[in-house]
């Protein structure tokens, strides 16, 4: 199978046929370098909020809603694209208002499947920028998706910083880090978040990220990263654990091949076995005593 992981840049569309063909260009091209999963960034929906006028575009609240409201149609054209091009996409995640989880929105991405299956799955933990002033709140629980290229999880940016929701997806052999991030700091810190979560769970990660300038969105004015897909640096792959790397801040797919056999393999028989020892670090995780050196 093949990972496609986008730096996908926003723009200012000035119409709902110019997202839908700007999305079809991309994923086609994916289909077209032969990749089976592809993955958007977190918050590429916002480019929707255009749609609503500049005003309402470059409001935080207003804009907030307008994108929330136009994400059934993104998720129809997103699932007929996975159909029409026989592909897996996780979509872009936008802030999504729903009244089953209270009043404020989540950040919630879409995977769809090539079958005409959909799940969302939500950030869990907020930055500080999305505590306030976006008041964005943590949403639905983690979720595995079983499909035909194997069983996906998704941590969204930040979360992908946490290792215990990585230990929450010890099963999946592909983990998505959809990411949006303002600083080339921001970008590092969850590219070695995504690449230590495949260390840990000896499974391959990859990254998308938002790139260049949006300055009429207050969630994502500024955009610095790069696509990413990492596996451990063990048996069977690169020593370095990087499959593929983007060019930072260039547009475009970044594209690899994975071998779920060799995710099994390295599990089973790696020169190390973090999977299978993380259970050793309970009862040594404990408040460390404190000796006093002269």
């Amino acid at each position: 199978m093949k990972i496609a992981s986008a730096a996908y840049p926003m723009d200012a569309l000035d119409s709902w046929q110019a997202y839908a063909d700007k999305i079809e260009a991309w994923v086609a091209e994916a289909a077209g370098q032969g990749a089976n999963l592809l993955m958007f960034p977190e918050y590429a929906a916002m480019e929707l909020a255009m749609l609503a006028g500049r005003e309402v575009a470059t409001d935080l609240e207003p804009s907030l809603r307008a994108v929330s409201d136009r994400m059934p149609e993104a998720d129809a054209l997103h699932s007929r694209l996975a159909g029409q091009y026989g592909v897996h996409i996780l979509g872009g995640s936008a802030p999504v208002f729903d009244d089953a989880l209270g009043s404020r929105p989540v950040n919630r991405a879409a995977f769809f499947g090539p079958g005409g299956g959909k799940g969302v799955v939500d950030k869990q933990i907020m930055t500080r920028w999305e505590r306030e002033p976006m008041a964005c709140v943590g949403g639905g629980p983690l979720k595995v998706f079983d499909t035909a290229l194997g069983r996906v999880g998704v941590l969204i940016c930040y979360d992908c910083e946490f290792p215990l929701l990585g230990r929450a997806l010890q099963d999946v052999d592909i983990l998505l880090v959809p990411s949006c991030t303002e600083t080339l700091a921001g970008y590092w810190r969850v590219r070695i978040g995504a690449m230590a979560r495949a260390l840990e769970q000896q499974c391959v990660s990859a990254m998308s990220s938002l790139v260049g300038p949006a300055d009429w969105c207050e969630v994502c004015d500024v955009n610095t990263g790069a696509g990413g897909i990492f596996g451990p640096p063990d048996r069977g792959f690169p020593p370095t654990g990087v499959l593929a790397e983007g060019v930072l801040d260039a547009p475009g797919w970044t594209v690899a091949q994975v071998d779920l056999e060799k995710i099994a393999q390295v599990r089973a028989d790696g020169g190390v076995l973090n999977r299978t020892h993380w259970a050793e670090q309970a009862g040594r995780d404990g408040a460390p005593t404190v000796e006093r050196l002269q």
